[in-house]
């Protein structure tokens, strides 16, 4: 007998784990399976109702002491507010709560990449937002780099009344975009053509940003967390974006409200070098508050 399969016959291998743990659930399922069945169209409408009010009402205890917790922070010193919104993380997590900035959300997988067209559409109320700001803090005359992220082709299309900008990018559909404006210098930063992301990448990418150094680096990230910082679902995109993060005077961090809190593979940078974040959405208070901490300017839609 082999050592793995020895090892197999003692512990059991992942798949037989993995079935042994929800095979308990599988069965309480297929048990009220028939009863669930049976319904009509309106009584399973009903059922949902029921079900979605079960689940709220057994996470109103919890609810009620973040409620509580929420309450102290203004009469809180600012150095002590830490501990009351670890205490308000581990209530939400208790509570099955996702995190959003209003309510209860269905998260996107944040370890999965869609493809780039199918990103590209999603949010664009709030890409548009987003970029408007960032045109605002823009100038004539300036010389920017620009990643390669969906939320930075809506940038670009905001930026067009802009004169005489000089614009470095990896990101095939913003020289696409910028193909037909008149005035400006786009640069490509060249390297390897990610497939699936229009993104120029790689070594021969960050060499040639650290060739520049710009007035303004405008990128977003996949993921935002406080412990981790800005990251990326690979390390090619977050050492690319660690590149134009150490060749420019003012970081714009440009991110919706879906990736805070959230973590991915690849740490990308601090948020503690970020100037300026812009967001969609009006942050919660403790994440204002950890951006005044850092000395990072917060901007929104109002």
């Amino acid at each position: 007998m082999g050592f793995n399969e020895f090892i197999g016959k003692l512990f059991g291998n992942k798949a037989t784990r993995d079935m042994k743990e929800i095979k308990p659930w599988v069965d309480k399922i297929k048990a009220v399976y028939p009863e669930i069945a049976k319904l009509s169209n309106d009584e399973l409408r009903a059922k949902t109702v029921e079900l979605k009010k079960y689940i709220s009402d057994s996470a109103a205890e919890e609810q009620k002491k973040i409620e509580e917790l929420k309450g102290t922070i203004e009469t809180t010193e600012l150095e002590d507010r830490e501990g009351i919104f670890a205490q308000i993380d581990k209530l939400e997590k208790e509570g099955l709560a996702i995190k959003s900035y209003g309510g209860a959300v269905i998260n996107e997988d944040i370890s999965i990449d869609l493809p780039f067209n199918v990103r590209k559409n999603q949010n664009v109320s709030g890409k548009q937002k987003m970029a408007e700001i960032v045109a605002s803090l823009v100038k004539d005359g300036d010389h920017i780099f620009l990643d390669a992220s969906t939320t930075a082709v809506f940038v670009a299309k905001a930026l067009k009344e802009k004169q005489r900008l000089t614009v470095i990018t990896n990101s095939m559909e913003i020289l696409l975009e910028l193909s037909d404006v008149s005035g400006w210098n786009i640069i490509s930063t060249g390297g390897v053509m990610k497939e699936g992301y229009l993104a120029f990448l790689g070594s021969k990418t960050d060499e040639s940003i650290r060739s520049y150094y710009v007035d303004k680096v405008i990128f977003s990230c996949k993921a935002l967390d406080k412990d981790w910082g800005i990251m990326e679902s690979q390390e090619a995109f977050g050492s690319t974006k660690r590149a134009m993060m150490s060749s420019g005077r003012e970081k714009i961090l440009v991110v919706d409200s879906s990736k805070f809190d959230q973590t991915a593979f690849s740490v990308a940078g601090s948020l503690k070098d970020v100037d300026v974040v812009v967001t969609d959405k009006k942050p919660v208070d403790r994440w204002r508050i950890y951006f005044e901490k850092l000395g990072v300017e917060c901007k929104y839609p109002v």
